[in-house]
């Protein structure tokens, strides 16, 4: 573990840890302003930033300069933040690196946070983004992070039940997989995650989930299909409440699928978009993984 994941431990046992472990944490974090989520022009030096809307959601397409994005494959990046934290510079600066070495067109939907916005309208605006992708004719691929992982790996499995052929792959980066948190390995974590913890998450899901029951397959996708996915890369740090139901995903992808699982050696929850040097290789080490899946 590099001296950078340490101090970021620190950091974060400093500042966020509180947050989670006490059961008031979740109303405080709906509660919470949401910040800007415009990307900085520094972080897009050199890429073209195009804004629509899409079901009432800014969805923004990023392409290096000069590179015409009418006939590229797609990735779709869905941030992460706990389903009620806007989009952050971390998540800017990996799509940046993303669209500067690839020639596709990463799309970022900003979907609607908790507790005003749920579950169901993000499924609906991920739909609705892959579809047109697959409308013309064109490969795509999702990618996410924590809350994101979460959304990204939903997104995949029912597009594989509506039939889309296009979906060339996913990267989940320490994906939320079961917002009931009910797995009994996740208490011998939490005391090693320097930052996450289980306390204020029930009433953050419930808000997300809107009604929907906490185990449903369409918020918790690892309660459903893993039948016919695309392979999946799937990314977590050994310090992170995520890791058992991860290895979970894991084991069930392998029995019928395709997975390639990374597990950082003392690192942190979406270890690869931090910085320190495991961060850095990670990028490197996912991004020409997505280069390899699109060029299949």
């Amino acid at each position: 573990m590099s001296l950078q994941m340490q101090a970021v431990g620190l950091y974060m046992r400093a500042t966020s840890k509180r947050t989670f472990t006490d059961p008031a944490g979740g109303s405080r974090m709906l509660a919470m302003p949401k910040r800007r989520p415009d990307p900085a022009p520094r972080t897009m030096r050199g890429l073209t930033v195009r804004q629509e809307e899409v079901q009432g959601f800014p969805v923004h397409s990023v392409t290096r300069e000069g590179l015409e994005d009418f006939d590229l494959p797609t990735l779709i990046y869905v941030h992460g933040g706990s389903f009620c934290k806007a989009i952050a510079p971390q998540h800017w600066q990996l799509v940046a690196q993303v669209a500067r070495e690839l020639d596709v067109t990463v799309q970022v939907p900003l979907y609607g946070l908790a507790p005003d916005h749920h579950a169901a309208e993000a499924r609906s605006l991920l739909a609705t983004l892959v579809d047109r992708v697959e409308a013309d004719r064109r490969a795509s691929y999702l990618m996410g992070d924590s809350a994101g992982g979460n959304l990204a790996l939903v997104a995949a499995q029912q597009a594989v039940a509506r039939g889309v052929t296009g979906l060339q792959g996913a990267t989940l980066i320490a994906p939320w997989l079961d917002l009931t948190l009910s797995n009994p390995e996740v208490d011998a974590m939490e005391d090693d995650d320097p930052w996450l913890a289980r306390a204020a998450l029930p009433e953050v899901a419930r808000s997300w989930a809107d009604g929907t029951p906490l185990d449903d397959p369409s918020v918790s996708p690892l309660f459903g299909s893993f039948e016919g996915l695309p392979p999946v890369d799937l990314w977590i740090g050994e310090r992170d409440i995520c890791l058992p139901d991860c290895q979970l995903l894991r084991d069930a992808l392998a029995e019928v699928g395709t997975v390639y699982y990374h597990q950082g050696p003392g690192a942190l929850h979406v270890f690869p978009l931090l910085p320190a040097p495991e961060g850095k290789r990670a990028r490197t080490e996912l991004i020409a993984h997505v280069r390899r899946a699109l060029a299949a």
